[in-house]
């Protein structure tokens, strides 16, 4: 008899995963409204909604680096109608935080990457650097001397500063917000004097003089900045910082789900809509398989565990 009723719920469990989606979907998005991360998961959840046929319904939940829209998640059966986006800095969290209320590789399925943007090493006009070397020089001259800021510990911003003063074997003063915005804003007061910004809020600052662009993180240059140098071809091999994006369920959801909705955000990254989103923002479209995506995010676990090892870098 135990038998035959795991068989039928099991047969039941099969049905319904073929039948998804039957109801309007969560997509639980981990950071502040406006942000380039939640522009650009709108763009994709409005085309992926009518690839699946039902609404996909963004719900803002920022907080403790994405804790807080991961425990929600996981408060949820795993049935894929309660999504989640991740992102860089929470495979970050990960390494540098004490107390992390979820594991990515053991509490979430991964669907698929859908995005990526990197940042660009902005220094406030008063700087006297030209070039990432001069600001190395200037970093060596000045030892703690200088600020560099960012939108709070674990986030690209942090991570690629700690990463630089690693890599020139400088020292500068880590200087967190709690929001992104106001980084850039005493960025552009003078009050600190770097910053490894995403690129989509200050492209418009650099093009006006307000900051200088030294160099973008990313692999080949950016059609933003086409004429600011990746860190590579300022000296800096494999200096890469991107903060990536993908859609996530709870651990245990159905794979017939799974490629349901991967197949859903694989079609709306390939719609013109989505493509003029993204190139507004200087994002990147990266699709892939769930594996792919997987392998990504713990790649990128290790990656960051790494450099908090060697930088020791913790947060309580």
């Amino acid at each position: 008899m135990r038998l035959l009723i795991a068989l039928l719920l099991a047969a039941a469990a099969l049905q319904s995963a073929a039948q998804y989606p039957v109801k309007p979907v969560r997509l639980v998005v981990p950071v502040a409204a406006g942000t380039p991360i939640d522009i650009l998961s709108r763009a994709l959840a409005e085309r992926a909604a009518l690839e699946l046929g039902q609404p996909l319904v963004v719900e803002l939940k920022p907080g403790a680096t994405g804790a807080v829209g991961a425990q929600d998640v996981l408060r949820q059966p795993a049935d894929g109608y309660t999504l989640m986006v991740l992102n860089m800095p929470m495979s970050v969290a990960q390494t540098i935080y004490r107390n992390v209320p979820f594991d990515l590789r053991r509490d979430f399925a991964p669907i698929g990457q859908f995005g990526a943007f990197y940042t660009v090493l902005v220094v406030h006009p008063s700087v006297t650097a030209n070039s990432v070397g001069d600001l190395v020089a200037l970093l060596k001259q000045r030892p703690g001397k200088l600020s560099f800021s960012s939108g709070g510990p674990g986030t690209p911003a942090h991570i690629a500063g700690e990463l630089f003063k690693l890599r020139t074997s400088t020292d500068a003063l880590h200087v967190p917000y709690n929001q992104f915005p106001q980084a850039i804003a005493d960025l552009l007061g003078g009050q600190n004097q770097f910053m490894f910004a995403a690129t989509p809020p200050v492209v418009a600052h650099i093009n006006a003089g307000k900051l200088r662009a030294l160099a973008v993180t990313s692999p080949q240059r950016i059609a933003a900045l086409k004429e600011i140098p990746t860190m590579g071809e300022a000296g800096f091999a494999d200096f890469v910082v991107r903060d990536w994006l993908g859609l996530v369920a709870r651990a245990g959801t159905p794979a017939p789900v799974i490629a349901r909705v991967n197949g859903a955000v694989e079609k709306a990254l390939q719609t013109e809509e989505v493509k003029a989103t993204y190139a507004k923002l200087g994002a990147d479209i990266a699709g892939g398989t769930p594996e792919a995506f997987g392998n990504l995010v713990d790649n990128e676990i290790s990656r960051w565990a790494a450099l908090a090892k060697a930088a020791r870098l913790a947060v309580d």
